[in-house]
């Protein structure tokens, strides 16, 4: 999802026009309200096989870029469930034009598996001529190199939920059943005042309709701090799927959001609660080392030409802070419940060091 190619403001991150292919295209109406398109392809791969794209291992391949938050959300819970080898992964470039998401870190800037250069032919294959988003993540049948879904909400609880015959011995239980009630209405809130909510200051066309967007954004920001300041995770005393939903927001905000959206009444690590939350999420296995912090910073500042007109790509934050002692084990809580952590991330699917200086 995240910030895709394809057609005017308004798509699952921000959807370019596509008159501008050189940079990337429009993601701002002058004057209004950001306002996402959240009409997604529904299919979903089911155990049952109900909508006919019945679970299977190796048949369905994730096309992702580490850049996109919404993104970022299914590598997470494909790392945590140990799902790499039922699901393989195609990783997209952090820029695209306006036509669609390339492959271009492949060799010969095709994907080994998909054997295309541009996700939008996975969308063309099923859909000729698809007028919205050519967004990630997406899943794509690899036998007939269709898409099957890019409804990247329902996908990451059916991993969890579908999938569970192919997940890793002491795969943790990331929408439990007991608790998607609870699970539900905090993704709801984030999902609107948070995730949505710094595209909606970034992308905003008038100073009202920011400054509806900021105090929105910072009022739900308190309403966590007060929420985590006495708990460890979000909902229960377990990471579940609620915790990966609000991460791959904070873990962008003080790179990107603060200066790059105007989400700058304080940095991450100016809110002690939610910094030091995210800075124990972000030391847990199968989160921190799935970002790519120069992926991130490249995409959002290269490819939003009209927010950033040189696409100068800034130099900061210092990132070595990520590291420092969070201390929230005082609060309690097990990671992974009865479960265990995940083991080290598939060597072709690590994130080049270089990409995350922590010193």
């Amino acid at each position: 999802m995240g910030d895709e190619a394809g057609a005017t403001t308004g798509g699952k991150g921000s959807e370019p026009d596509a008159s501008s292919a050189e940079t990337g295209g429009k993601y701002v109406e002058p004057g209004g309200e950001f306002t996402r398109d959240q009409r997604y392809i529904a299919t979903r791969i089911t155990a049952d096989g109900r909508d006919g794209w019945p679970v299977e291992p190796g048949r369905y391949r994730l096309a992702v870029s580490r850049a996109c938050p919404w993104a970022n959300r299914l590598i997470i819970v494909r790392r945590l469930l140990g799902l790499e080898d039922a699901i393989s992964m195609a990783v997209a470039g952090p820029t695209h034009d306006a036509r669609s998401w390339t492959f271009d870190l492949d060799p010969g800037g095709r994907d080994p598996v998909l054997g295309i250069e541009r996700l939008q032919e996975a969308y063309f294959r099923r859909f000729p001529g698809y007028e919205r988003g050519i967004t990630v993540p997406a899943m794509v049948d690899v036998p007939t190199g269709q898409v099957v879904t890019n409804d990247y909400a329902r996908m990451s609880l059916d991993l969890s939920t579908e999938w569970t015959a192919y997940h890793r011995q002491g795969a943790p239980e990331l929408y439990p059943a007991r608790l998607r009630d609870e699970i539900d209405e905090v993704n709801a809130v984030v999902f609107a005042d948070v995730n949505n909510g710094v595209y909606r200051c970034g992308f905003a066309g008038s100073q009202k309709a920011y400054e509806s967007a900021y105090r929105r954004l910072f009022d739900r920001l308190d309403w966590l701090t007060e929420r985590l300041s006495g708990q460890r995770y979000l909902v229960g005393d377990t990471i579940t799927e609620a915790d990966v939903r609000l991460f791959t927001t904070l873990v962008r905000f003080d790179p990107v959001y603060h200066g790059h959206f105007k989400c700058n009444r304080s940095k991450l690590s100016e809110m002690p609660v939610l910094w030091a939350y995210a800075r124990d999420l972000f030391t847990t296995p199968g989160f921190g080392d799935t970002i790519d912090f120069d992926h991130i910073k490249r995409h959002y500042y290269e490819v939003h030409r009209d927010i950033n007109p040189t696409g100068v790509v800034p130099l900061g934050p210092d990132l070595a802070n990520w590291l420092t002692p969070h201390g929230r084990e005082a609060l309690g809580g097990r990671p992974f419940g009865d479960g265990t952590p995940p083991p080290p991330p598939p060597p072709a699917e690590r994130v080049d060091p270089a990409h995350t200086p922590l010193g």
